[in-house]
């Protein structure tokens, strides 16, 4: 019996460690060099922090409304930073230390240190300690991720100019804070730092909130911001940054000046694919600096694959993991691709927003483009929390449904959801679209009562104009 193959794998983010996992469970001798922290930025300093942070605002959120819910609490309550903080680091630390166990209990071999290929089948890797050692493999899958901007214009500091990772550790409660970026992270962070008591001003290039959303979700997430008391700048960007010992001046382009404790940068990642040895190598990069892969994500070199942020394809943790699989598996003789046009994602924004597939606009262009007539191709439904029994028992009727269609198949294009566990509830219109069902298919099926879940049925049935809670519309309306 020959010797399972040996796969190396530089960085241990979601997609790194399940790329690891899914190899070992399929037989292969694993080998994982990672000079930070198993789970990556998603892990330590993104995804899981943050949802910790923002699971605290969305109680708060919830006591506020308690008197009229007829919960009566002696006194407001009061959100203690540092607490947070140390919860959501236990959180973390919680979760890295599982990872760690599913190593082992692989038998995944973890190499600390900096790597960098030294040929296609060698990675040089550098140990905290100065050591140098190098790992040679059958196949090696590249997952060195992405990291936060370094912008000569306004140069990270870690205190007055900061990147959410320093954001997501701050023990004490910016009096007022500037976010450059409104798109997912800086509406994020303006969710919890306006739900903490700070001032938030969020300034965005764009002529909207969340840019690459479905405009209706844009709307609808400015609204909402306002209500908070952030004031949201769109269509304007940052001129100049002055720095004082007690905060910093921001300057934007129509010369408004804003005064703030700290300025977050939230404004786009850049790729970790240099220093890594690829050019050594010969691993062709894209303009952007992204490595170009194939669909079973393997480079032009043979042997050597990448995954996850590195390749620019969907900058998502989850997408990550997916290409592991996916890489492994073709290492491995099996074939496995991706459907980039089922990508489920949430922005834990509150309200939160779930989406997969395409916007309203997307659509219609993609009609266009087929020499169809955008208007007569695509159809939307649409459904409101407000209309939904369970929305109003538990006294969050904010948000909406949102389900695109094409008129000629009823099959379901794009799946748009704004309200609460909206990141959830999408997930069934993704089993949908990844299946091929239409619109009339998933509206045939029976959903409890009361559940959120109905509003995906009664925005199904809208498509076709047989949503039951919906009122009849007028003729041209």
């Amino acid at each position: 019996m020959p010797a399972p193959t040996h796969i190396a794998i530089l960085g241990a983010g979601p997609g790194g460690y399940v790329a690891a996992i899914r190899a070992a469970q399929l037989g292969a001798r694993v080998t994982v060099i990672e000079r930070n922290a198993l789970g990556g930025v998603c892990l330590n300093w993104g995804c899981i922090p943050s949802k910790a942070l923002l699971s605290v605002i969305e109680l708060g959120d919830k006591l506020k409304k308690a008197d009229e819910l007829g919960l009566l609490l002696t006194e407001p309550a009061r959100y203690d930073l540092a607490r947070m903080v140390a919860r959501k680091n236990k959180v973390v630390a919680g979760l890295v230390k599982g990872v760690a166990t599913l190593f082992k209990a692989w038998n995944i071999e973890v190499v600390e240190g900096g790597g960098e290929l030294a040929d296609a089948r060698t990675i040089a890797v550098t140990g905290p300690d100065g050591a140098s050692r190098t790992v040679e493999a059958d196949a090696i899958i590249i997952a060195t991720g992405s990291s936060w901007p370094q912008l000569a214009q306004f140069p990270i500091d870690g205190k007055q100019i900061i990147t959410s990772k320093e954001a997501l550790d701050l023990e004490t409660v910016p009096k007022r804070m500037v976010i450059l970026g409104a798109g997912v992270e800086g509406c994020e962070c303006a969710t919890l730092f306006s739900g903490l008591g700070t001032s938030v001003t969020l300034v965005e290039l764009q002529p909207r909130v969340l840019p690459l959303e479905d405009e209706e979700v844009s709307t609808v997430m400015a609204r909402e911001l306002k209500k908070r008391s952030v004031d949201v700048k769109p269509g304007t960007t940052i001129k100049q940054v002055d720095r004082a010992s007690d905060g910093v001046a921001v300057r934007l382009a129509d010369e408004t000046v804003v005064e703030a404790d700290v300025l977050l940068i939230s404004i786009g990642r850049g790729f970790h694919s240099q220093g890594i040895g690829l050019d050594r190598v010969g691993v062709a990069l894209g303009r952007r600096g992204e490595i170009l892969v194939d669909e079973r994500m393997e480079t032009n070199v043979a042997g050597v694959y990448a995954i996850g942020d590195v390749v620019g394809k969907a900058m998502l943790a989850h997408v990550a993991s997916a290409q592991g699989k996916v890489a492994v598996e073709n290492i491995l003789g099996h074939s496995a691709r991706i459907n980039y046009e089922v990508i489920p994602a949430g922005i834990f924004t509150l309200p939160e927003v779930g989406r997969v597939g395409l916007t309203e606009q997307q659509a219609r262009e993609r009609a266009q483009a087929a020499g169809r007539n955008p208007d007569q191709s695509v159809k939307v439904g649409r459904f409101r929390y407000a209309g939904l029994g369970k929305a109003h028992a538990v006294g969050d009727t904010t948000g909406f449904f949102k389900v695109i269609t094409d008129s000629a198949t009823d099959k379901i294009l794009g799946v748009h959801v704004v309200g609460a566990h909206a990141a959830d509830l999408v997930h069934e219109a993704a089993l949908a679209m990844q299946v091929g069902a239409t619109a009339a298919q998933v509206a045939g099926m029976i959903h409890a009562h009361p559940t959120l879940a109905e509003g995906l049925l009664e925005a199904v049935e809208d498509v076709n104009g047989t949503a039951i809670h919906q009122a009849r519309k007028k003729a041209g309306a």
